[in-house]
């Protein structure tokens, strides 16, 4: 590999988005998935930074993300702190989990993180950043052990939502769920997930909610493509990565939120099958309450596609992207993928896709969401001359979105 030239994202194939990570890191060894900034801002407007993260597949470390966290919801301390058994809730919630391991083809990289059963069959709620980039998808079931090869059904980009199908699945155990809206604030929680990685036994992450209704907006600095995050539940349990997409539960052994996002400005404990300990710092992790995260799930098992859930395969145009004042530049091409049979070529800026204007990498990758295989879209753009140029591309079958 040329240090010039790393590996070209995954994610820049499905909607052209492009990440420059450092060589991805092998499964098993714990590591940020998207390394962020985080900025909590206070009622005094003092803030407090540190670094967090979303907490879902290993192999991915791109360039800093800064997070904005809004203030509305209910943030107050209450001292209503419930005492729980986090092994016993694990016990009661372990068997609806699996592990969610991908193939990366695109990045020679491999991803771990966490799912939810939510049908006997084989319906797996997850986050869509756990899966995303993936060529291949293979989920291994707690409750009984097994290892199937899973498909995606459909994805919300925007709510960090994904529900996959795992093939030839039945009796499989599933979650019991609660009502998210009446969570408050003190409650006892568990995060339950795949931490680093490893497979085995769930590990176990107790805390209590710290607020509600929580805001968090991420934009990349390589690719100035950015995503928000709303509603999420707050907690200080120790959330890892590899959690993303595992349960929040409460003393009931019923899950609340879906694991998406975690601050690092701590050190972890390691340890599978049982309680994980911050070293330093609290630990802050977020969730989608599981009300918000099933409605996108009954949305996507309909089949009824919208202008932020996708249903089916992803569209391949194969560039890689980052913001410019034009539009998005294009910084590579893949060879013999539609843009590139297109004309397109690296330092060319797309301006537009079927008169839809092209302001930024994410409005790219958002038009892209709306796209299938065997889509014809026209191009437009600005060569590196600054001339005008349009063409009509073919999209195909691409990783996940």
């Amino acid at each position: 590999m040329v240090a010039a030239q790393p590996p070209l994202s995954p994610r820049a194939f499905t909607g052209p988005m492009s990440y420059y990570p450092p060589p991805p890191q092998p499964r098993n060894q714990p590591g940020p998935l998207r390394t962020l900034g985080l900025v909590l801002a206070a009622v005094a407007l003092a803030a407090l930074v540190a670094t967090a993260f979303l907490v879902g597949g290993l192999h991915r470390s791109p360039s800093m993300r800064s997070l904005g966290f809004g203030q509305q919801g209910n943030s107050s301390q209450q001292n209503t702190t419930q005492s729980l058994d986090a092994n016993a809730v694990a016990a009661k919630v372990s068997p609806g989990l699996v592990d969610v391991n991908t193939t990366l083809g695109y990045q020679n990289a491999q991803a771990a993180g966490t799912g939810m059963v939510l049908t006997p069959n084989g319906e797996v709620l997850t986050n869509n950043h756990v899966v995303e980039g993936a060529t291949s998808i293979s989920v291994t079931d707690i409750g009984n052990g097994k290892t199937y090869k899973a498909s995606v059904v459909g994805y919300d980009r925007t709510q960090d939502v994904a529900v996959l199908q795992l093939e030839k699945a039945s009796g499989l155990s599933t979650v019991s769920t609660a009502n998210s809206d009446q969570v408050a604030v003190g409650d006892a929680v568990v995060g339950i997930g795949n931490a680093g990685g490893t497979g085995g036994a769930p590990s176990v992450a107790p805390g209590t909610v710290t607020a509600l209704g929580q805001s968090i907006t991420a934009s990349d600095e390589s690719s100035g493509s950015s995503e928000q995050l709303d509603g999420l539940i707050q907690v200080n349990a120790n959330i890892q990565s590899g959690d993303s997409g595992g349960a929040l539960a409460n003393s009931g052994g019923q899950v609340i939120g879906m694991n998406t996002a975690a601050s690092t400005g701590y050190q972890f404990g390691h340890g599978r099958g049982g309680q994980r300990q911050s070293q330093s710092a609290e630990a802050t992790g977020y969730a989608i309450p599981i009300n918000q995260a099933v409605t996108i799930a009954k949305q996507i098992e309909a089949k009824s596609s919208s202008s932020t859930v996708h249903i089916g395969s992803s569209a391949f145009l194969g560039v890689s992207v980052a913001d410019s004042g034009q539009g998005a530049v294009v910084q590579q091409v893949v060879s013999g993928a539609p843009a590139a049979q297109a004309g397109l070529s690296a330092g060319d800026v797309l301006t537009g896709i079927n008169d839809q204007t092209i302001d930024s990498a994410t409005t790219l990758t958002n038009l892209m969401d709306g796209f299938h295989p065997g889509d014809k879209v026209t191009l437009s753009w600005l060569d590196q001359t600054g001339q005008q140029q349009s063409a009509t591309a073919t999209l195909v079958e691409g990783p996940v979105g």
